[in-house]
């Protein structure tokens, strides 16, 4: 069995999985911003969560109790990790579970294969999982001959449609209901063709595409929101119920699970699952809360298997102020609240994990220097970090990662000019002088020359006062 050592870092591979853009976000987002529909969607979906989300979080009186509550069980797990996932191990393998350790996602698609390939299956159904689909298993799967079938409403919609998920709790986000019922009508077997676009009706419709399904397939694949140490107990939180199916009617359930998702106790899992339906959903409590532990005979699936996986959050954790970036329960709030998430939407960050808690987890999964532009995805305004139910300082690590990102030669050649001028008090003078000379840069510096024109690409230069603060205290 290969096991994964905690404390000794490697990033996520490449050439697998979805945490890698195939262009920098900037380029990305600029063709983003000019499809006016898909903004037009970003826009409405997310007023619409936050004010849902608002109006439920302000009925907790203890609310910024419960957020401080749950970063410091999130500090405490990061703290002791490996004696965390030993003791879930060991209580997992009591209870009639097989644990495997992924060190990263090329392991992790083997397990799930060859544990696929030894029931005899050829197809499996899926609970809506992020880990699953940061390590490209559809894909592994797929090219092992066994079919994956989505099961959550919009991941099913994304894979008919052949397409990406773009934010974290809702993967098609960026679709209205006109684009689902094309999708549906071309890609669902045995759709009505009088198919309306009335969200009930194509709800029915998924609904009777996956029921037999649900009933014909002995293979599930999931992921898990929470996993209790001290008892081996996995949840999983869900607002349609095909999670309940999945986890309930196949013969064998294979779970894949970044490692950062236990818990040391029921006390501690109470806390998450009173911070998680209020900050994603906007909903008092998650409609389906479904957990097991092992295998129950006569009871649900026969056969469980855990895969613990790695890939790269043993380089976050080794980084002090990245590692809490781990604290993440993906409920996406700091989606909902972000500027710049709102306008460009989640293909643009390149990764399954997009908007602001992408742009810190991201780079760190994969090495700064593979995803350097995501760190700048931010107008650092701080609104993530009000929203995150965890208290992740996003726009700390923004900068954290900033620092670590390659920078041109050009840019330390000016940075360092700078502090020379800034350092002596004459030439210091002169710059602010020479600064009337910006006028000729056009409006707002638009028109600098590369590679100065870099910088004012997605920046207004500011307009030059009429006086110098030493020209103002002269005259005063």
């Amino acid at each position: 069995m290969t096991r994964t050592f905690l404390g000794m870092p490697a990033t996520a591979p490449a050439g697998v999985g979805h945490l890698r853009g195939e262009e920098p976000f900037p380029a990305a987002a600029r063709r983003a911003l000019a499809d006016a529909q898909l903004r037009r969607n970003l826009g409405h979906a997310t007023a619409t969560i936050r004010a849902k989300s608002a109006g439920v979080i302000g009925e907790v009186p203890d609310w910024e109790r419960l957020r401080a509550a749950g970063s410091a069980i999130k500090a405490d797990v990061l703290a002791r990790l490996p004696e965390l996932l030993e003791q879930l191990e060991a209580a997992v393998t009591a209870a009639g579970g097989v644990v495997h350790w992924a060190a990263d996602a090329n392991e992790a698609n083997a397990i799930v294969v060859d544990l696929v390939r030894a029931t005899g299956s050829d197809r499996v159904i899926k609970v809506k999982s992020m880990a699953t689909q940061e390590i490209g298993l559809n894909e592994a799967l797929e090219a092992a001959g066994i079919a994956p079938v989505e099961t959550d409403l919009a991941e099913l919609i994304v894979q008919l449609g052949e397409d990406r998920p773009s934010h974290i709790l809702v993967p098609a986000i960026h679709r209205n209901r006109a684009e689902i019922r094309e999708i549906f009508l071309r890609a669902m077997p045995g759709v009505d063709p009088e198919l309306t676009d009335e969200p009930a009706v194509l709800a029915a419709a998924a609904r009777r595409f996956l029921r037999q399904t649900f009933l014909s397939t002995s293979v599930a694949v999931s992921g898990a929101n929470f996993a209790v140490a001290e008892t081996g107990t996995l949840a999983v939180v869900e607002s349609e119920g095909n999670g309940r199916m999945c986890l309930t009617l196949p013969r064998t359930l294979i779970t894949v699970m970044g490692v950062e998702k236990v818990v040391p106790t029921w006390r501690d899992l109470e806390v998450f699952l009173q911070l998680l339906p209020r900050a994603s959903t906007g909903e008092r409590m998650n409609p389906y809360t479904s957990m097991w532990t092992g295998v129950t005979p006569g009871d649900g699936p026969q056969a469980f298997h855990l895969v613990l996986l790695d890939n790269g959050r043993s380089a976050v954790l080794a980084d002090e102020v990245g590692r809490q970036a781990l604290h993440c329960i993906r409920c996406s709030a700091c989606l909902n609240v972000c500027p710049v998430y709102e306008r460009t939407g989640g293909h643009a960050y390149g990764s399954v994990y997009p908007g602001p808690i992408g742009a810190v987890l991201s780079p760190q999964l994969t090495g700064v220097a593979d995803n350097a532009s995501l760190p700048y995805a931010s107008s650092l305004c701080g609104a993530c970090y009000d929203a995150c139910p965890v208290k992740i300082n996003i726009p700390e690590l923004l900068v954290h990662l900033r620092d670590q990102a390659p920078h041109p030669r050009g840019e330390a050649a000016v940075m360092a000019a700078a502090a020379y001028a800034m350092d002596h008090p004459a030439l210091y003078a002169a710059a602010q002088r020479a600064t009337r000379l910006s006028r000729l840069t056009g409006r707002r510096g638009r028109g600098l020359p590369p590679p100065l024109s870099g910088w004012t690409a997605g920046r207004d230069l500011p307009e030059v006062p009429a006086q110098t603060f030493r020209q103002w205290w002269a005259q005063r």
